[in-house]
């Protein structure tokens, strides 16, 4: 099977280099058959000419003879929040569906020197640690749904004089977004104001703001090092033990803030800033024994529970029936009996009542579903699970079980699965 990469083509300079460099390289290598090319284009829906940019795609798509797919976003309200951020998140998440549709493990993406050193810029504007001076990694894996995409960066090295060049010399065409002379936005304004002057008063500025982003980004490598070290006992399962936590804060402040900054790393969520930060540990410090607490940070919830700082899970989700093989050893539904209910529409989710029963293990009673929680110390916001009803009886509730009377070990069979969207 042929080698699947894609590159997100936007229809300017800086992506349509990338795609002829990309096609050339394949075309030249012996084993170009065993590469397979995609486009993927992401239309926002913010320029007047976008269905132009999309029609532009999709043309040069056909000229190289690769595989285009596009997606559309939709703002609700164009007028909340930082524009720019909501559809930077968009692409990478509609980036992302592609890859994982069209099985996709390598996606190529065209941000050169330049954005490089206006990316770090921005970072010292807002007051940015290590991470946030770090820029952007030349290649880092995207994890979705048990999928792991490699996003690259080839271009990072390149200057965007060295681009124009190449785009010049191969006689490229490309698009223009309008919006890239709007010094309205901060990004556009360090581009055209900043950059220019920083290069007049230092020949080079560009290139040495991208060596000190690689710099630092070895030095974010250590300071991860050292937080694993610093966690022993503090960090476990992706949670943070409060009371050891807080010890480490007493005697050494700037681990116990590194340390945070890494676990909220691993929970794929941004960095606090230093104010946000110190807010946090003022709040833990004043807690009393066996108290809660919830801070909500980059749409999350961070909540407190019985001494143990978690990430709550999102909720959203849907079941799903997975078969299991033949001759595995493995108890499930009877695959008839599920698809015979599916037919006739008597499967559903619903949500908690209060006074649901369930028997997830054999020779056991049938439990009621606030005893299990207690049981197994389900955090309370985690109690609204919902619940997999098959001709009206309860089958399976989320992260408990399920109902072991209607399981089998022989015969098709499928397990019913609560996965999160």
């Amino acid at each position: 099977m042929a080698q699947r990469i894609a590159v997100a083509l936007s229809g300017g300079l800086d992506s349509v280099v990338l795609l002829d460099t990309v096609c050339k390289a394949v075309q030249r290598n012996s084993n170009a058959e065993s590469t397979e090319v995609w486009v993927f284009h992401i239309h926002h829906g913010l320029q007047k000419p976008a269905d132009q940019w999309l029609e532009f795609c999709e043309r040069l798509a056909k000229k190289y003879q690769v595989h285009f797919d596009f997606r559309i976003l939709h703002f609700a309200d164009k007028a909340q929040g930082n524009m720019e951020a909501r559809a930077r998140l968009g692409r990478y998440e509609a980036l992302t569906e592609l890859c994982i549709e069209h099985g996709i493990e390598d996606l190529l993406l065209a941000h050169h020197q330049n954005d490089q050193a206006e990316t770090i810029l921005l970072q010292l504007l807002r007051g940015s640690g290590v991470a946030g001076l770090s820029g952007m990694p030349q290649q880092r894996i995207n994890t979705r749904d048990g999928y792991s995409i490699a996003l690259w960066r080839p271009l990072l090295n390149q200057s965007r004089v060295e681009i124009e060049a190449y785009a010049k010399q191969h006689r490229l065409k490309w698009v223009e977004d309008p919006s890239n002379q709007n010094t309205r936005y901060r990004r556009n304004a360090i581009r055209k104001d900043i950059i220019p002057k920083l290069e007049k008063i230092q020949p080079g500025a560009i290139a040495n703001l991208a060596r000190s982003a690689e710099l630092l980004a070895q030095s974010q490598v250590l300071l991860d090092r050292l937080a694993k070290q610093d966690g022993k006992g503090i960090l476990v399962g992706g949670t943070l033990k409060l009371k050891t936590l807080l010890a480490l804060a007493k005697s050494d402040k700037p681990a116990a803030n590194n340390l945070m900054r890494y676990w909220l790393k691993l929970n794929d969520l941004a960095m606090p800033s230093q104010e946000r930060l110190e807010s946090w540990w003022k709040d833990l410090m004043a807690l009393k024994q066996d108290s809660s607490l919830e801070w909500q940070h980059d749409e999350a919830s961070i909540r407190l529970w019985r001494g143990i700082l978690q990430v709550a899970n999102s909720e959203v989700g849907q079941w799903v029936f997975k078969i299991i093989p033949a001759r595995s050893k493995l108890f499930g539904l009877p695959a008839a009996m599920v698809s015979e209910a599916q037919n006739r529409g008597l499967i559903e989710q619903r949500q908690r009542q209060g006074a649901e029963k369930i028997q997830i293990k054999p020779k056991t009673p049938r439990k009621s579903l606030k005893n299990l929680f207690q049981e197994s110390s389900t955090p309370p916001w985690e109690r609204q699970a919902p619940l997999l009803y098959i001709n009206d009886q309860l089958i399976a509730v989320a992260g408990v079980g399920t109902s072991y009377p209607h399981l089998t070990s022989s015969g098709g069979r499928v397990l019913p699965c609560w996965e999160l969207l």
